[in-house]
């Protein structure tokens, strides 16, 4: 996503009880902060919060964050909050590729990936986040049972996320090229991305992959 620079977005965060500042004294103490023991489920990367927001209304048994790089997109995406404290519900404003810093070994559940940026030039593979470097990292804030969901308009991307999901020992499943054609589409919740490629007819791809220790 990108957005223009807004003045002040930083400061402003500070505003929002959904926002956490200073994210990384959390680390292996996210159930301390949100005062139970139910499983954490991440989203990196959360566009204008709709994804994030709507999860945390329909599931109040599972706590959600989202990890979001830059402040500007954070500030819109708290901004749905409307100054509520919502128990389940946290967002952080940092970098994805340092998800160590903010989580212990095996504290998350699940992570989900939406409509990430493809970079498609193959210079910049390295910068997909699902790149191998990537997954590592997921794989050790990762619960043994847990699992990545990703969802991505982009063929190649998804293409290359298979190839690289296989190689890193993660077991692939639900795996579908057209998910608002298939039996998932059910239980979809949308993304703002997502509603607006869709209306446009394109496809969209998702597959979970399932952590693997053996």
């Amino acid at each position: 996503m990108r957005l223009r620079n807004i003045p002040g977005a930083e400061s402003a965060l500070a505003e929002y009880p959904t926002f956490v500042q200073n994210p990384v004294s959390y680390k292996g103490k996210w159930n301390e902060r949100f005062g139970n023991n139910n499983p954490i489920h991440v989203e990196i990367g959360c566009g204008k919060g709709r994804f994030i927001n709507t999860l945390a209304a329909q599931h109040p048994d599972i706590d959600f964050i989202a990890v979001e790089l830059k402040a500007e997109v954070v500030l819109r995406a708290v901004q749905r909050t409307e100054y509520r404290e919502i128990p389940n519900l946290a967002f952080v404003q940092y970098n994805a590729a340092m998800l160590t810093d903010l989580f212990a070994d095996h504290e998350i559940s699940r992570l989900y990936l939406n409509f990430s940026d493809p970079w498609p030039k193959t210079r910049h593979a390295k910068r997909r986040l699902t790149y191998s470097s990537f997954l590592q990292t997921y794989r050790q804030v990762l619960k043994p049972d847990g699992e990545i969901h990703l969802k991505t308009d982009n063929e190649k991307l998804f293409e290359f996320s298979l190839n690289q999901m296989a190689a890193e020992r993660f077991q692939l499943r639900n795996i579908t090229f057209d998910l608002h054609q298939s039996k998932l589409a059910q239980d979809n919740v949308m993304t703002e991305y997502e509603e607006r490629f869709s209306s446009r007819g394109q496809r969209i791809y998702r597959v979970e992959a399932a952590c693997s220790f053996h």
